[in-house]
């Protein structure tokens, strides 16, 4: 058993980490002898699609020579370590709307053409194994439920970039008005959410 934890807050102590690693407690109290492989993308970010990768995607034929001449090693790297995964926990705060940048650049590296999906006339179809996917999302405002006031663009669109290669069993658990709630209430919204689970 091999968990992906994946943190995207800038921010060293954050409500979005706070409730990723209380997931990946939760998935090792089930299975004990789990390995975590971390990956930090609030500290150690990952860089932007370079001139090489984007050369690399271009084509068959210049995706071949960006094989050969590791333009894609770092997308190769990620996608290895998430199909190694059999959960995958990302925490993520929600960024004007939706994902932080850091994230975005991960998913970037990770959807690959010919490597992770396909794409034919009928659409794009998943290469990859389904795995669960735990996200934890911390919101200063409340976008989910009756009581949402204001737009939610990170949900669909983790829904269709993670469809596109095959993950499509993914659990959201929304950590709302985090502005707003103290401790104590945030505490108790976080054992909700992983009650949940």
């Amino acid at each position: 058993m091999k968990i992906l934890h994946i943190d995207c807050s800038p921010r060293p102590v954050s409500h979005s980490r706070r409730l990723s690693a209380a997931i990946v407690a939760r998935m090792r109290a089930r299975h004990p002898e789990a390995a975590v492989v971390r990956r930090d993308l609030g500290r150690d970010p990952l860089p932007h699609a370079d001139p090489g990768y984007a050369a690399a995607l271009s084509s068959p034929d210049a995706l071949a020579a960006g094989l050969a001449s590791g333009a894609a090693r770092l997308s190769e790297q990620l996608i290895q370590e998430l199909e190694a995964a059999d959960i995958v926990v990302i925490g993520t705060p929600m960024n004007n709307f939706t994902v932080p940048s850091v994230l975005k650049a991960w998913i970037d590296q990770i959807l690959r053409i010919g490597r992770t999906f396909s794409s034919s006339a009928a659409g794009k179809t998943g290469l990859l194994r389904d795995r669960p996917v735990f996200i934890g999302i911390a919101s200063g405002g409340i976008f989910m439920g009756e009581r949402a006031n204001q737009p939610d663009f990170l949900t669909p669109y983790l829904r269709a970039a993670l469809g596109c290669i095959g993950l499509n069993t993914l659990h959201f658990l929304p950590l709302q008005a985090t502005a707003f709630l103290d401790d104590e209430r945030l505490a108790a919204a976080r054992e909700t959410l992983l009650a949940a689970i």
